[in-house]
């Protein structure tokens, strides 16, 4: 198994490091989840983003529209311009990884909590 001499891990496994680094943060995963029902403004998502201050949110979406996970959209047809922000072509493809962590959460916690119980 060969693995890179900077970080420990065989290469093999330097994407899920990659991704798991573009995903990482608080609210990577929740900004996804609101986008993929569709466009949203920014005030829009900091009212459905609870707890986010306007200027974590701004930090995230440039981060993430630097990584290609979120489109920025300029109305200028409008007075102020208008600001949307989608989901790119390549973070909907993680729907499908969204739900296997769902999935494998759930069952974690599930078996965690039943041999909790078994051992009172």
């Amino acid at each position: 198994m060969e693995t890179n001499k900077n970080y420990p891990l065989p290469k093999n496994l330097l994407p899920v490091k990659e991704a798991i680094e573009i995903l990482h943060g608080k609210w990577r995963i929740p900004i996804i989840a609101i986008l993929s029902s569709g466009n949203k403004r920014f005030k829009e998502m900091k009212n459905e983003l609870r707890g986010i201050t306007p200027r974590m949110l701004s930090i995230e979406l440039k981060d993430m529209e630097a990584n290609q996970l979120v489109k920025r959209t300029v109305y200028n047809d409008t007075v102020p311009a208008a600001v949307e922000y989608s989901l790119t072509p390549y973070s909907k493809s993680l729907s499908r990884v969204i739900d296997e962590l769902r999935a494998w959460r759930l069952q974690y916690h599930n078996r965690a909590f039943q041999e909790s119980k078994h051992a009172n």
